[in-house]
């Protein structure tokens, strides 16, 4: 009697919806581990964007507080894990550019250090080249033995929906994201959800829409806000998203809860490069900071983000 309970109890487990099981993640933020400087690594990276030259250079409109790091560093690794757990963010989505990147080569301690902080990991699987639907599924495998069980997968629409479910119909143990808003091609090809990324493009007016269609759809809905973007230092698009000193981030977070998203996914922790960073930043002559942001100025405003997020995770729910 007491096995046909137990075995009852688990089939429903199963049967429930991801975001219903115990510890699914109720927030995620992207992260980036491709940053290299002299110091450290013997070369600059990703701070050089749009022919920068670090370390006074940078391909930011902000300077970060830690200066242009290595994210091979131990020691960042440690400080932006404790910032992302403070921000009260349950996953950490590292970008990650296929077997052999320099982002697979530093994902594992990424790992390490997320969860000496109790976080889960994740990844952003990128459009690396020579990416395929038949790679992807190699890939699948690789990242399951590592532990990674979520995966969020950029430029879905690169392949049709039939194509996809050659892997979404895998029985993995893994929950697959599409970057899309296109709702209803996830749920055709078989995703566990979809998330939107772009937050210049896919702003809060959105997101209720998004997510009626997901959970009609039966998929996970998880959009994406941001502080705001400006990325022209970098890669020379002239488009802007102000941050209107946290109005934009906190407009999107109210869009997000308001939609009942499953999953709030945060765009970014630290894409210096796109302006999306909530990494904490200082002064740096005419780079901007955050002085301003909900009032704060100073050494106080270096975390602004940080400190607004955690406000918003723990309303939201972790």
């Amino acid at each position: 009697m007491a096995l046909r309970r137990l075995t009852l109890a688990l089939m429903l487990l199963v049967m429930l919806p991801a975001s219903a099981q115990a510890g699914a993640p109720r927030s995620a933020i992207f992260f980036y581990p491709w940053y290299s400087n002299q110091q450290h690594d013997g070369l600059y990276t990703h701070w050089t964007q749009g022919g920068h030259q670090p370390p006074l250079d940078l391909a930011s409109h902000y300077f970060p507080a830690r200066g242009p790091y290595s994210s091979a560093d131990p020691r960042v690794l440690r400080a932006q894990m404790a910032d992302i757990a403070a921000a009260g963010v349950d996953e950490v989505v590292s970008s990650w550019w296929g077997s052999g990147s320099t982002e697979d080569s530093r994902l594992a301690a990424v790992i390490r250090a997320a969860e000496r902080r109790g976080l889960k990991v994740a990844v952003q699987l990128e459009p690396y080249p020579g990416r395929t639907v038949d790679t992807v599924a190699a890939d699948l495998v690789y990242l399951r033995q590592l532990g990674i069980r979520d995966v969020y997968i950029y430029r879905s629409s690169d392949y049709n929906a039939g194509d996809w479910k050659r892997v979404t119909q895998q029985p993995n143990g893994m929950r697959l994201f599409a970057q899309t808003n296109l709702v209803r091609f996830a749920a055709k090809a078989g995703f566990a959800g979809f998330y939107t990324y772009d937050i210049l493009v896919y702003d809060a007016s959105k997101f209720v829409r998004l997510c009626e269609q997901a959970r009609k759809a039966g998929i996970l809905c998880a959009p994406s806000v941001g502080p705001g973007y400006e990325a022209w230092q970098a890669t020379g698009d002239t488009r802007v998203k102000p941050r209107l000193f946290g109005a934009t981030y906190d407009s999107m977070w109210r869009a997000a809860v308001r939609a009942n998203a499953d999953i709030v996914t945060i765009t970014s922790y630290n894409e210096w490069g796109e302006g999306t960073q909530i990494e904490p930043a200082g002064h740096g002559g005419r780079y901007e900071s955050y002085d301003g942001t909900y009032g704060l100025v100073g050494r106080a405003a270096e975390r602004a983000y940080i400190t607004r997020t955690a406000f918003w995770t723990s309303r939201w729910g972790r």
